[in-house]
């Protein structure tokens, strides 16, 4: 049985009910979770060693405390050092000024253009020296091989790299030196090429013979179609439908095992990783097809520029994608070493015991990627960083005696992200 209620019945109860509970309030709004991607965060603490706001940075190496770095002209044909000594924070032209600076020497007298450098085990550096000036065709004799003792400050070796070794097209781009192969050793060079023509190039040091091997196998080669994600901007590479938007190349960084047995490489435009024993490198009596069943795919690394070893034998690779600086250890397992926004197209990448120096030369920013238009910021960094964390300490409970921190430590703890 149903019982009707009159209006002022309900409103006198609804009255009643007033009284009795408590004022109602309308209900807070949810709380919405917030994501937030871990990725994109600075990670690692690296110190800037130095501010450049001339021509962008590229090659660096590091022996006996002293710090070289090269400033290639292929992409512009800047007026400054090549080759430069860093000391107190300032640039000195290595290893004179007639030789590092431009002047009208022949090219195969003077230093052109440096790109890759590298320290070999009795602690002297090698440079490639890619002989290409912005805007001119290569010079013969520019294109080069150079060897350098600190010890004197003297150029001890000159290759210079001919035809049908060097072609109208190549970059010469990075280089280490195998003492165990060869009476005076045994250089191995990328040329990334700056048309479609890469090939690793093997110089014989004592003689100056010298080859391109592998130019048709596809380790060397640029993979296409290929996309980057360059500063949040998805870029595609796929000529020639499409004209370069992101530094490119054929084969480029390559780095040697601690006991020179294994050269690692791996093309500009690709993620892999490939390796090649040495002993059959260095050997000019190997054909390509021999020299190509001895190639070992070592997988993904994410893409690279520069590559560099540490004594335990793991890999130190730069990553223009993600402004990063990955390590891959010997189980075939990542770290990440150093990501932040500064780390702009990172290149130039060495070990020197337990740090590792890298140059930012934010060359995707070129005018020639980018309509024409110059985006570079300067200034250009040299940083360095670790090769291991220093172990955690709880910094309320200092070990007894413990000495300050150095000035060196200060400014890395002052320069984490």
């Amino acid at each position: 049985m149903f019982m009707t209620m009159h209006r002022r019945d309900l409103l006198f109860g609804a009255a009643l009910m007033a009284a009795v509970l408590p004022a109602a309030r309308a209900a807070e709004p949810a709380q919405m979770p917030i994501n937030h991607d871990h990725g994109a965060a600075p990670e690692g603490p690296f110190e800037i060693v130095a501010r450049f706001d001339g021509p962008g940075p590229s090659g660096i190496a590091v022996t006996g405390g002293r710090v070289f770095v090269g400033f290639p002209r292929h992409a512009v044909n800047h007026k400054g050092a090549t080759l430069a000594e860093l000391k107190n924070g300032r640039l000195y032209p290595y290893p004179d000024v007639a030789t590092s600076m431009p002047s009208d020497r022949p090219p195969a007298t003077r230093l052109m253009s440096i790109h890759g450098m590298t320290i070999d085990a009795k602690g002297r550096l090698w440079a490639i020296d890619d002989g290409k000036l912005a805007g001119a065709p290569l010079a013969p004799g520019a294109a080069k091989v150079i060897g350098i003792d600190p010890a004197t400050n003297r150029i001890f070796a000159s290759i210079v790299l001919r035809a049908p070794t060097l072609l109208p097209d190549s970059h010469m781009n990075d280089l280490r030196v195998d003492l165990t192969h060869g009476a005076q050793g045994t250089v191995f060079i990328t040329d990334s090429s700056f048309g479609q023509s890469p090939a690793l190039v093997v110089v014989d040091v004592a003689s100056g013979r010298q080859r391109r091997v592998l130019a048709s196998h596809p380790s060397i080669q640029a993979e296409h179609p290929f996309m980057a994600v360059v500063e949040g901007r998805p870029l595609v590479f796929d000529p020639p439908a499409h004209k370069p938007a992101f530094v490119s190349g054929g084969v480029d960084g390559l780095t040697l095992s601690p006991d020179s047995a294994t050269l690692y490489y791996s093309p500009l435009t690709s993620r892999r990783l490939y390796s090649i024993p040495t002993a059959l490198l260095a050997d000019f009596d190997q054909t390509d097809a021999q020299l190509a069943t001895a190639i070992r795919d070592l997988g993904e690394k994410g893409v690279a520029d520069g590559l560099a070893s540490d004594a335990q034998g793991r890999i130190y690779t730069t990553n223009f994608e993600h402004d990063a600086i990955f390590r891959r250890n010997t189980d075939g397992t990542f770290d990440t070493m150093v990501h932040d926004p500064r780390v702009l197209s990172p290149d130039g990448i060495f070990v020197d015991g337990t740090m590792v120096y890298c140059t930012l030369g934010q060359w995707n920013r070129l005018g020639g990627l980018n309509g024409g238009h110059d985006l570079r910021v300067p200034p250009y960094y040299l940083i360095r960083f670790p090769t291991d964390a220093p172990a955690p300490v709880d910094a309320t409970r200092p070990a007894p005696g413990e000495l300050p921190l150095s000035p060196g430590a200060e400014l890395r703890q002052q320069s984490r992200p």
